[in-house]
């Protein structure tokens, strides 16, 4: 398959294809992926980028270059899957639009992954995740989950990435089936703004039927050491925690009866649960809710889940490495009985397996490659070199 992805979400969709053993060609401009440049970085080189583009292969290509364009029109003749998440319209202007690319090859499975869609007012709108965490409500609906705001919260966490990346490699493998029972590709068109939508199962039916009570937002508790959440929320859990806390007036009170009470008067009985949890340290409380059965967990920070035990025993992480050594990247959230679908080790360098990929995909001399070096198909000689 063919990555002309940058940035997040389409690299990440590209990614997940290679763990399942897909060939992806990561088409990259001379100068690399802007996300090569993107910290943390050892060395030079982005460990964020290798998160996003480990078993990937790297043809540097100038697309502004003729000859580039013929490459790629002779690289498609030969792709099942071609992933981009330029910005409607730059991928026609490049000559590489579906309807150019269909002509070439019909099997060929072509996904767009954009901020708004590939039609309607808003398509050509410059949009990143967070710009669309805004616009979908979901930025609004943690503040107001949160309680104790009056305007969102700042964030760096790109959730619609993340989710444009999962949705377009599940519409790929969708196509892929339909591909084999009638022979020919399709366009996939994957809308950030619609992945947020897909997100807020609830809030966009609470939008069109208000409640008068308000919906149970789970929050912290204080621990002697630290904060934990406790999530009570069937009967038996409820019983359970009563019981591992010895709070009668928890049990006794008419407000906790019943599980819609318990949820119109969350905050309260929080406070009450947290007269217990305070006396106790954060890990004593775990496993004593452990042991009754009562959902919980404690808060930590993100690097503490590269240690965690259980998390190394599922084998939730890989090695992977670049020209700075290795580092652990994180596995896609499945396993499978019949197949290994664990990140590939290896990162690309730019541009690092140009004259393999031509030579072996379209059968390119060293002649011919050399040829196009000169014609400026893969940047300037400079560029060249940066890899």
């Amino acid at each position: 398959m063919l990555d002309f992805s940058i940035m997040l979400a389409g690299p990440y969709c590209a990614r997940l294809l290679a763990d399942v053993g897909a060939e992806v060609i990561k088409i990259e401009p001379p100068e690399g992926d802007d996300m090569r440049l993107r910290t943390p970085l050892r060395d030079g080189h982005s460990a964020y980028f290798g998160q996003l583009n480990a078993g990937k292969q790297s043809l540097a290509l100038d697309l502004k270059n003729p000859d580039a364009i013929k490459l790629v029109h002779q690289l498609v003749a030969e792709t099942d899957i071609l992933v981009e998440n330029f910005r409607p319209g730059v991928m026609d202007r490049f000559g590489l639009g579906y309807e150019a690319l269909r002509a070439i090859n019909p099997r060929l499975i072509y996904c767009s992954i954009s901020g708004y869609g590939q039609s309607g007012a808003a398509a050509e709108r410059a949009a990143y995740a967070m710009i669309v965490h805004a616009e979908s409500g979901f930025d609004r609906s943690l503040m107001r989950y949160a309680g104790d705001r009056d305007r969102p919260a700042a964030g760096a966490v790109f959730v619609a990435d993340v989710l444009g990346g999962i949705f377009g490699y599940s519409a790929i493998q969708t196509a892929l089936v339909q591909r084999t029972r009638t022979g020919v590709g399709q366009r996939i068109d994957v809308a950030l703004m619609d992945c947020m939508l897909n997100l807020l199962v609830y809030e966009l039916q609470e939008a069109q039927f208000p409640i008068r009570t308000p919906r149970a937002a789970y929050g912290p508790v204080r621990a002697l050491d630290g904060d934990i959440l406790i999530a009570p929320i069937t009967p038996r859990n409820f019983a359970a925690l009563c019981d591992v806390t010895g709070q009668r007036e928890l049990a006794d009170d008419p407000r906790f009866k019943t599980v819609p009470g318990r949820a119109a008067n969350w905050t309260p009985m929080m406070q009450i649960i947290e007269k217990w949890t305070e006396r106790h340290t954060a890990r004593e409380c775990i496993t004593a809710l452990d042991r009754a059965g009562v959902p919980c967990a404690e808060y930590r920070d993100p690097g503490a889940a590269l240690t965690d035990p259980h998390l190394l025993q599922r084998g939730a992480f890989a090695t992977i490495a670049d020209g700075a050594g290795e580092f652990m990247g994180v596995n896609a959230p499945w396993k499978m009985s019949a197949a290994d679908t664990s990140m590939q080790r290896e990162i690309p360098a730019i541009g690092a397996h140009r004259d393999e990929v031509l030579a072996r995909v379209l059968g390119l001399s060293g002649d011919a490659i050399a040829s196009l070096v000169e014609a400026g198909a893969f940047g300037s000689s400079t560029d060249q070199t940066k890899g």
